[in-house]
């Protein structure tokens, strides 16, 4: 499997105690919330298009498309 590129970033906002339990958890696991994270997203993709994650088979993202004034 190819090797990933990790150079985009998600931003997000939740509520402060979900994010801090979230955060305990991921440590209990010696994980941190990126992996997790980014773990959840590859099984959300293989499961809506039923096939293994492979990021050779999509297009590299361009941006958000949103501009910064």
């Amino acid at each position: 499997m190819p090797l990933e590129q990790r150079t985009a970033r998600l931003t997000i906002l939740v509520d402060p105690r979900k994010k801090a339990m979230f955060e305990r958890l991921c440590a209990e696991d010696d994980l941190t919330p990126s992996q997790v994270l980014r773990r959840l997203m590859r099984e959300f993709i293989e499961a809506r298009t039923g096939k293994p994650w492979n990021p050779d088979d999509v297009p590299a993202a361009r941006g958000t498309g949103r501009r910064r004034a």
